[in-house]
């Protein structure tokens, strides 16, 4: 009798364990936490190919952006070696490895965006509630892509003025301007195209479970 009330004492404390998906024999880590699940984005089939193409793109001027701030670094280290080492003067490799920069730093903005990698107040979206930090995050994507758009206006007015003009860099090597001028303008155009595409899913979007 006695071992048949430890049995059901065993089992009663059992039940309700097996109830809720907890095993605490190992430290609380086979814990099963039951979620609501998780929301997921229904978009309309144009923008979803349209988003799928413009991440494909990204990714791959991302590793063109990888490779070309390598060659930065590459141009640098020659450089100083050049001076230092063959007491040679050096007139190109500055400007080279500028625009090398150039082009990484703004072709590479798409991806970041695409991401949302860019520096924000974290604390704060925490505490808001989910309603009203989808709309924050609207909002200042709206008000992100005024800026950027602003900027990309002025680039590709100052694109257009160096072809025009045929405007070169001051250097001795004097490359023309239309180089860094066109991967500024590409960069911002790309970084405003997605901020299109985020504000319209976010628009055009249902969520469903």
């Amino acid at each position: 009798m006695e071992s048949r009330r430890a049995r059901e004492r065993v089992e009663g404390f059992r039940r309700p364990i097996g109830e809720h998906g907890a095993r605490p024999e190992n430290g609380g880590r086979g814990l099963i936490v039951h979620r609501p699940p998780a929301l997921t984005e229904r978009r309309p089939p144009l923008l979803g190919a349209i988003i799928s193409a413009c991440d494909m793109l990204d990714v791959a001027l991302v590793w063109g952006c990888a490779l070309a701030t390598i060659g930065a670094g590459l141009v640098l280290t020659y450089s100083v070696a050049v001076r230092y080492l063959l007491h040679s003067s050096t007139d190109w490799q500055d400007e080279m490895a500028v625009f090398l920069l150039v082009g990484a730093t703004f072709l590479s903005a798409p991806y970041v965006q695409a991401m949302r990698g860019h520096i924000t107040i974290e604390a704060v979206g925490e505490l808001l509630p989910r309603g009203i930090e989808h709309a924050r995050a609207f909002v200042s994507d709206i008000v992100c892509f005024a800026f950027c758009g602003f900027f990309t206006w002025q680039c590709w007015l100052l694109l257009l003025e160096a072809v025009e003009d045929g405007r070169v860099t001051d250097s001795a090597w004097a490359p023309p301007l239309w180089i860094p001028y066109s991967l500024m303008t590409a960069g911002m155009t790309l970084l405003c195209l997605r901020f299109v595409l985020q504000i319209v899913d976010t628009l055009v979007s249902r969520k469903r479970p």
